[in-house]
């Protein structure tokens, strides 16, 4: 298999021509998109999201995306704006999925939030303490690990992603079904 051709980049490529060169794997097309449009990318991340932090992930993910995705570009249903702008909006909604799923599991497994505050030594704090460990406990390590470092070392999951290796759906994954696991089980601690 050759390797892809290289377009130079003398004097500035049309859209048509980053977004053919995109298509047959031209790196240098995609440095060429990622200069043209990224600023759009993140202002569009950045509105949607009010966080540069997210905003910048969601601009990576964008990029990585379209690298990915290069062969699913079809000219004859738009211009190649409009598909970048599709594929930002996709990761816009799943990182605004992600952070109400954040959310709801920071609310759900509440007690775990107990264990931040060691300054609160009531019998109930202690208990809260003694029931989430145990519970932890009983999850495989894997979903231990990602909750350990979403909830004392206040990582995004696309952070744990990073310092773990995994891939973020499989972060993403552990994650919930950690929780679930947890927030069942607390929940038959309680009679509930």
């Amino acid at each position: 298999m050759s390797a892809p051709r290289r377009v130079l980049l003398e004097e500035p490529l049309t859209d048509a021509e980053v977004a053919r060169g995109l298509v047959g794997g031209d790196e240098s097309c995609l440095a060429a998109a990622h200069d043209r449009w990224s600023p759009l990318v993140h202002t569009l991340a950045r509105r949607a999201l009010g966080d540069d932090r997210e905003a910048e992930d969601v601009t990576q993910q964008v990029f990585l995306g379209i690298w990915r995705g290069r062969h699913g570009y079809r000219p004859e249903r738009g211009a190649i704006v409009g598909w970048i702008v599709g594929i930002t909006k996709r990761k816009i909604a799943d990182a605004l999925a992600a952070r109400t799923r954040r959310a709801e599991l920071v609310a759900s497994a509440g007690a775990v939030l107990v264990l931040a505050d060691p300054g609160q030594e009531r019998p109930e704090s202690v208990l809260d303490r003694v029931l989430v460990g145990r519970e932890m406990a009983k999850l495989p390590s894997t979903q231990q690990r990602v909750l350990r470092l979403a909830f004392y070392e206040d990582l995004t999951q696309t952070q744990i992603a990073r310092r773990t290796g995994m891939p973020l759906g499989t972060v993403k994954s552990h994650a919930r079904r950690g929780l679930h696991q947890l927030r069942h089980g607390l929940r038959r601690e309680a009679g509930g």
